[in-house]
């Protein structure tokens, strides 16, 4: 029974620490606000939130705040540009 309550405990607080270090998509005007840390591209995505996720994933990973996607293009696979927010 204690195995079980640490398990989910242990999930529950993964699943919050993730969100709160996740980027986020900002609009124009709150870009305006931040500061441009980079940009990124993804390519070989199945659909557009698939590109989005990856976007996303790699924004994180450099340490992002928010992403803005500036591209996007299907030929067979989406691929996609973003500007890093900070």
């Amino acid at each position: 029974m204690n195995t079980v309550k640490t398990t989910a405990l242990a999930a529950a607080l993964s699943a919050l620490s993730f969100g709160a270090f996740a980027a986020q998509p900002v609009t124009q005007s709150e870009a305006m606000g931040m500061q441009k840390v980079g940009n990124v591209s993804v390519y070989g995505a199945t659909t557009l939130d698939d590109m989005e996720a990856q976007v996303a994933e790699k924004a994180a990973a450099a340490g992002a705040s928010g992403y803005s996607i500036t591209s996007a293009t299907n030929n067979n696979k989406m691929s996609g540009t973003a500007v890093l927010y900070k």
